[in-house]
């Protein structure tokens, strides 16, 4: 082609395919980013939207245990509310640097809180304080009430009012206790470790106590015991007994069976227990003049069973005192070092087992 001005020959270039090609890149490349910013956001309101719906506000209690990773103590605060999402939890731990400072405990958090709070309340440490007050089978109330004293700063003397004479309080919800001797509650503080959170009331420890009572033996069959006229209050009293006259629950039903035989005979119970429960507290030996005292447990001095329980007994007891073997055992003394003891049906056996109970025990 000429150009007329300069009459000089010029080849017309056909239009660049490359430049072509980047002009069908750049509309290619924006509708990407667009899908890929809206995955992220998809993605993000996956992760990070609320996990359940929070009513905010509300108390809870959190238990973080001991050894829990981030991501496990993220799930437990979104379960329990506390924040809304897991996930944002776990990235704000993680930003803030918390992770591995977070404490285990017991917390008092509100749902919906904001992370920073709940993070720097972690970071803290518990601000709810429990006890663990292990109550063996066979603890007398005033030992009871000691324990809680030491373990868990329940005031002894409130604590001690309650388990020694307080059961019209408590009998509303606990019918049985209007036959409880002198208002006592021996016999029915349930043995188990309790969980105890820190200020909770002396009430508040019997209640605790009692309604463990009620669920353990709720399924109990009483229908030998009432076939001998015996009900509730009588078999925890036999139990109560049975923790204190034997080291072997295995030998709970035999001893119960020689407590039946005597009530039906009638015959006085004689049990060394009852006595000492009278009696100051570490007293090993038996006078004649205590086992003739009038104290209306000593079953020495009254026919029947003691006024009422000696001891707080454990389910094995209990079950042993309201089924008792069937045996004609009258007698039982301790013959064995391991706690084990021999039964007899007659006296004259009984002294031969007396006799090897003092070649076995004053070597």
């Amino acid at each position: 082609m000429r150009d007329r001005s300069s009459g000089a020959l010029h080849a017309t270039r056909p239009p660049s395919r490359r430049r072509r090609g980047r002009r069908k890149v750049a509309p290619t490349l924006i509708v990407v980013a667009i899908v890929l910013v809206a995955l992220l956001l998809g993605a993000w309101y996956v992760l990070f939207r609320a996990e359940n719906p929070v009513d905010a506000g509300r108390s809870v209690e959190v238990t973080i245990k001991s050894g829990s990773s981030t991501a496990a103590i993220a799930d437990v605060l979104a379960k329990a509310g506390v924040v809304d999402n897991a996930s944002m939890f776990r990235l704000r731990a993680r930003l803030s640097k918390s992770d591995g400072a977070l404490k285990p405990g017991e917390y008092a958090f509100s749902t919906g809180m904001p992370y920073d709070r709940v993070i720097a309340k972690l970071e803290s440490g518990p601000d709810i304080v429990y006890y663990s007050v292990p109550i063996p089978e066979g603890f007398t109330a005033r030992q009871v009430a000691a324990r809680f004293t030491k373990r868990a700063n329940i005031p002894e003397d409130e604590l001690l009012s309650l388990v020694t004479s307080g059961a019209p309080e408590f009998e509303a919800d606990h019918p049985y206790l209007a036959k409880a001797h002198g208002g006592s509650l021996e016999g029915f503080l349930f043995p188990a470790t309790y969980r105890v959170k820190q200020g909770t009331s002396a009430h508040d420890v019997v209640e605790m106590m009692l309604d463990q009572f009620d669920a353990r033996t709720a399924a109990l069959d009483l229908d030998h015991a009432t076939a001998k006229n015996l009900d509730l209050t009588d078999v925890v009293i036999i139990a109560s007994i049975l923790e204190r006259e034997t080291k072997l629950a295995k030998e709970y039903p035999l001893v119960a069976s020689v407590i039946y035989n005597r009530l039906a005979k009638p015959m006085r119970l004689q049990l060394d227990s009852t006595v000492f429960y009278g009696l100051a507290v570490g007293t090993t030996t038996l006078t004649k003049a205590d086992l003739q005292n009038s104290d209306p447990h000593n079953t020495y001095s009254h026919d029947g069973l003691s006024a009422g329980p000696i001891s707080n007994p454990g389910m094995a007891a209990i079950e042993a005192a309201a089924a008792p073997a069937t045996t004609n055992y009258y007698y039982y003394v301790l013959t064995g070092k391991d706690g084990s003891q021999t039964f007899t049906t007659t006296y004259a056996d009984f002294l031969v087992a007396v006799k090897k109970y003092h070649e076995v025990f004053d070597k």
